[in-house]
This record gives structure tokens, C-alpha cells and sequence, in this order.
């Protein structure tokens, strides 16, 4: 059996957000809680994934993130050698523009540039302003991973309509196989 590890973004999914959804509908979907939401330092949120996947046998893990979330998967897979079964990173956002300055993240400069050790999908929108497409790209090519463009889709979340959110399903059931 597969088991899937939510990493949300900022401020964690709520009710709405297609990883709430996800969780919701099957049995096997697990939140990683992190302890402080809003001021994140990566160094935790990162001992928080690998405490969560230590759970479970490695090999039965997809990582399922959302913006920050991503982030938070490619420095814990540069500073945790474990194999996975993959993940599906959605939206992630680029914690090197000016905008993201005014969340007080800590950490999550500079955005790890190695090939991630497990398969890895990347899916990004045109218009999300949290990320370009263009940076998108480059993490996706950088991170080894396939690149899903679903196209003007904002930050692919609750406000941008992506509650129950059919591709993002099969995407990351593709990951379980």
C-alpha cells in the first residue's frame, strides 16, 4: 500500500484545498503538521517530514506538496538521503522574490538545485503569482522532474477553484503505482 504525506504551504490547507479533499477521501493520506504555520523555518519543517516518513517503510512514501510544501521537499531530500517512492509537488513557489520577503520564512534560500533521488512531478500553472512558469521550469529540470503546465490556474488552490481537483488525483495516483 502506498501512503501519501500532505506537506502544505503558508498557513496550512484548510477544509476547501484539494489536499484536505484528498485526506478526506482516502484512508491512506496523512498531514504532516508543522509547528508553526505562518513564520517557517526550514530546518524544522524539514525534520518534520522526515520524522513523518520514518513512520512508514520509505519505499510506500509519496510526498504530496503544495507551494512552500515543494520547497520543504527538495531541501529535506537534499539533507535526508531516504528513497521514496516519489512526489508530486504542486505550485511551488519561489522563495527568492522580493514578495516572499514579508512572510519571514527562514531557510528556504537558496532553492536546492540537485536532481531529486525519487520520481518527481511538478506541476505548475502561467499565471501564478507565487512562481513563474519560467522558474517553475527550471526547479522541474534542476529537480529531474516531469513538468505538468495545466495552464492559467493561478497558485492552484482553494481561491483558484482546485478543491476537488480530478487531475491532481490521478496525478498523484499515478506516483502510488
Amino acid at each position: 500500500m502506498t501512503n501519501y504525506l500532505l506537506l502544505p504551504g503558508l498557513g496550512n490547507s484548510g477544509p476547501a484545498h484539494w489536499q484536505s479533499h484528498f485526506e478526506r477521501i482516502s484512508e491512506n493520506f496523512y498531514r504532516i503538521q508543522q509547528a508553526d504555520w505562518e513564520k517557517p523555518v526550514c530546518a524544522d519543517w524539514t525534520a518534520r517530514v522526515d520524522a513523518a516518513v520514518q513512520k512508514f517503510d520509505p519505499a510506500t512514501v509519496v510526498l504530496v506538496a503544495h507551494s512552500l510544501g515543494c520547497l520543504t521537499v527538495a531541501h529535506w531530500a537534499a539533507a535526508y538521503p531516504r528513497s521514496i517512492k516519489g512526489a508530486l509537488l504542486v505550485a511551488p513557489s519561489d522563495p527568492e522574490t522580493p514578495q516572499y520577503q514579508t512572510f519571514g520564512s527562514v531557510g528556504f534560500t537558496p532553492v536546492p538545485t540537485g536532481k531529486l533521488p525519487f520520481r518527481t512531478i511538478v506541476v505548475a500553472s502561467e499565471d501564478d503569482p507565487w512562481v513563474s512558469l519560467e522558474r517553475a521550469t527550471e526547479f522541474a529540470e534542476n529537480w529531474g522532474a516531469e513538468l505538468v503546465n495545466i495552464g492559467p490556474a493561478g497558485h492552484i488552490s482553494t481561491d483558484d477553484g482546485y478543491g476537488h481537483w480530478s487531475e491532481g488525483w490521478d496525478l498523484v495516483k499515478s506516483l502510488g503505482k
